[in-house]
């Protein structure tokens, strides 16, 4: 008995021992070699990043420019792509509006036509334009790249006077001298190229969350920012043209009645109240442009209101 009871304690001596060694295997730290670190925590990823963005910076800072009212912005295409994407639009505007153009013989057509020409030629514009006239309640008009403008015949309903028409004109044309297509191009391609980025090289959860945000605090800002641009120039632009500036305050009361309400902050457009006040703004300053580019109808009249009689 006393031999077994030898034989046997070195069998549970290495019972225990094993047990032993499992719980340490157990609790043994990862094995390190082949360890995945993810992509931005590795120094590669932050050097390339680090390159990346004092390239981008240069390339940015080259390709600001002014814009007509002093603005400073990004462009980084050129006027023939611009054209080209117009022409592209185009064709698809008028297969969408063919069955609905006012012939051009018309009297809205033409009604329409001298609005805008006079504009163009005071504004001093180069290039041919294009305008058409489309059969729709809508209230709107819009232009493309290329020098086409499109107006429906709604909006005459609300732009009710020659004035009234030169002021939506006039804005319209304006966007294609600041070359406001342009801008929203450039910035919408540079936006993509940070989105591509992110998707690849962090996470693409993240690259919607960007898309997001960058829509809300880049692009709708710099999309009111071009039409609050459009509205001066275009208010100058019709001053020239010898139109009455104030009606273009007029104009935007009587579309303030007829709109759905959409908060400044999630629309392409300021509010209708603010841009009503930075017209009110404008105005006397496109007066002077008036005064300095049409000659009185009156001499008296003239003379007496100089004296405030």
């Amino acid at each position: 008995m006393q031999f077994i009871r030898q034989r046997m304690w070195p069998i549970r001596r290495l019972s225990l021992g094993t047990r032993t060694q499992t719980r340490l295997f157990n609790n043994r730290p990862p094995y390190q070699r082949f360890k995945q670190q993810k992509l931005w925590q590795t120094r590669t990823f932050w050097y390339t990043t680090g390159t990346g963005t004092v390239c981008g910076a240069i390339y940015y800072q080259s390709h600001l420019e002014d814009s007509p009212t002093g603005r400073r912005r990004f462009i980084n295409v050129s006027s023939a792509e611009e054209t080209q994407l117009g022409a592209s639009a185009y064709l698809q505007t008028m297969a969408t509006y063919r069955s609905q153009l006012v012939p051009h013989t018309s009297p809205v057509s033409q009604y329409v036509h001298k609005v805008a020409h006079r504009i163009i030629r005071a504004a001093n514009i180069p290039g041919s334009w294009e305008i058409h006239v489309i059969n729709s309640r809508e209230k709107n008009a819009f232009v493309l790249p290329g020098n086409k403008i499109f107006v429906f015949s709604g909006l005459l309903s609300v732009a009710n006077t020659e004035d009234a028409l030169a002021t939506v004109l006039a804005h319209e044309i304006a966007h294609v001298f600041a070359r406001h297509s342009a801008e929203k191009l450039s910035a919408a391609k540079a936006l993509q190229l940070v989105y591509i980025f992110v998707s690849l090289f962090v996470d693409s959860s993240a690259a919607e969350m960007g898309r997001s945000m960058a829509t809300l605090l880049v692009e709708l800002p710099n999309s009111r920012q071009c039409e609050q641009e459009a509205d001066e120039i275009g208010l100058e632009f019709m001053a020239r043209a010898c139109y009455d500036p104030h009606q273009a305050v007029e104009l935007w009361q009587r579309m303030q009645e007829n709109e759905q309400m959409v908060p400044q902050l999630l629309s392409t457009h300021p509010s209708t109240a603010k841009r009503i006040e930075n017209i009110r703004n404008m105005v006397p300053k496109a007066l002077m442009k008036k005064e300095a580019s049409c000659p009185p109808n009156d001499l008296t009249q003239t003379f007496f209101k100089q004296l405030g009689l």
